[in-house]
């Protein structure tokens, strides 16, 4: 089952993001995380539908276990995430990594691409959510949504995490806080 808001393959290579996002499923059943998933064979899957969806853009790319939502499904979630544009829709939910020793403000965690036909990116984000999931919280967590959005409507936030001597360069904030739901290009359904 699908929720496509927009059937289109393609998205305009430059320019804002047109109206809603689309809503699209990527069929990886192989990508479990009960014991290691084979990242860069899953990443090649995932990999190829972001560049037949967005080729020559550039985004950002921000992954959600729907275990870190209790409570909500992942179609609950879609529809949380077109209409707000963002997964954080409690004010009193405390994120994971928001702190930091600036104490800048963030409004979401992701990976920036230039989606190339060579990009790679899902590999990178399935293997850190396995492993770094595992040093933080005991256990991995598998990825449900990937939240695609203009890169041109997001600031990058530099920060450094408490207890750490580097600087990230993975934070954001959204030029317009006023118009997030337009800033997202996307949503990415990993069904199971």
């Amino acid at each position: 089952m699908s929720d496509v808001a927009d059937s289109s393959p393609e998205r305009p290579p430059t320019g804002a993001a047109s109206g809603p996002a689309v809503v699209f499923d990527i069929d990886v059943p192989q990508y479990q995380v009960d014991t290691e998933p084979d990242h860069r064979g899953i990443g090649r899957v995932v990999d190829a539908e972001l560049r037949g969806r967005f080729l020559g853009r550039t985004v950002v790319v921000r992954g959600i276990g729907a275990q870190h939502h209790p409570g909500r499904t992942v179609d609950e979630l879609v529809e949380i995430v077109s209409r707000l544009g963002t997964d954080r829709y409690d004010p009193d939910r405390v994120g994971d990594r928001y702190d930091n020793l600036q104490n800048k403000r963030i409004d979401l965690f992701a990976f920036r691409r230039k989606v190339t036909p060579r990009m790679r990116l899902f590999e990178a984000m399935s293997w850190g959510f396995y492993h770094s999931s595992i040093a933080v919280h005991g256990e991995p967590v598998r990825l449900d949504l990937l939240l695609v959005y203009d890169a041109a409507q997001l600031r990058e936030v530099v920060h450094q995490y408490e207890g750490r001597e580097d600087r990230k360069r993975d934070g954001y904030v959204f030029r317009d806080p006023g118009r997030k739901p337009e800033a997202l290009l996307g949503i990415a359904k990993l069904a199971r």
